[in-house]
């Protein structure tokens, strides 16, 4: 099983949201890099949900892949934000994945925190800059995210 973190801007989707749907595609992704993580993405991996651009950043929540190499429909909407002249229904361009709700922590797991526990080269998301939106965890640091959410905030 591998691990992944995934980013949203709580606005536009949230932990709760998911929560309420159940399940949803990881739709909207853009960045060739993304893209390629998404695809080595597995039926199984678990992904922490992150909320960016929100009064309180961080790791919200987990989520579990359940489908892969999904057709990203946003790209073929010209009214989307995400339309992609050059994808074509004979050739899409962008996959992603479908995720499903499998818990909303009882505190956000802040960035804060994971800058403090963390060094950039263990999880990307600390890195200074760094503004991918899906980017693998290693098992290790998953294992100790879990142990530090557990854990009353600082």
């Amino acid at each position: 099983m591998n691990y992944w973190l995934l980013k949203s801007e709580p606005e536009v989707y949230s932990i709760d949201h998911l929560a309420r749907d159940g399940e949803t595609i990881w739709d909207g992704i853009r960045n060739y890099q993304a893209r390629n993580y998404l695809n080595s993405a597995q039926v199984g991996d678990h992904c922490f949900f992150y909320h960016s651009s929100a009064a309180t950043i961080g790791v919200a929540g987990l989520c579990t892949v359940v489908t892969t190499l999904v057709v990203d429909p946003t790209q073929f909407d010209a009214t989307s934000e995400y339309y992609d002249p050059k994808s074509t229904l004979d050739n899409p361009r962008w996959h992603t994945v479908r995720v499903q709700f499998v818990e909303k922590f009882a505190r956000v797991l802040t960035l804060e925190e994971l800058q403090a526990t963390f060094t950039p080269d263990e999880l990307m998301v600390v890195r200074k800059g760094y503004r991918l939106s899906v980017m693998p965890v290693g098992a290790d640091v998953a294992g100790r995210m879990l142990a530090l959410v557990a854990r009353p905030a600082p």
